[in-house]
């Protein structure tokens, strides 16, 4: 399993507009993806316009191949990138140690 990280910063004054975009895109576009596995979507308390985007995937070609070589890549995009106000910062990893839950 390969945990995405997004760190997505977004426009200030639209954290509520983004909240409701990005849990549609996930929903409609993200969870239809071949090797989507799960996500979670996290908000700064610190800094409001901060989200971290989580999502598990089967392999990294999931990803990178499978998902954002594809057409479903492009209507992601065209949801949430409306709000970005820099490109996000993407990295994946991989288990170490953990406990269940």
């Amino acid at each position: 399993m390969i945990l995405e990280v997004a760190d997505i910063r977004i426009t200030p004054g639209r954290q509520a507009e983004f909240d409701a975009a990005i849990a549609h895109g996930a929903r409609s576009v993200l969870a239809l993806a071949e090797g989507y596995l799960g996500h979670e979507i996290r908000k700064g308390v610190e800094s409001p316009e901060r989200y971290l985007l989580l999502v598990r995937w089967a392999t990294l070609e999931a990803h990178t191949v499978g998902f954002r070589e594809s057409e479903a890549f492009g209507r992601w995009r065209a949801i949430v990138g409306p709000f970005f106000a820099a490109p996000p910062v993407v990295e994946h990893f991989t288990a170490v140690d953990g406990t269940p839950g």
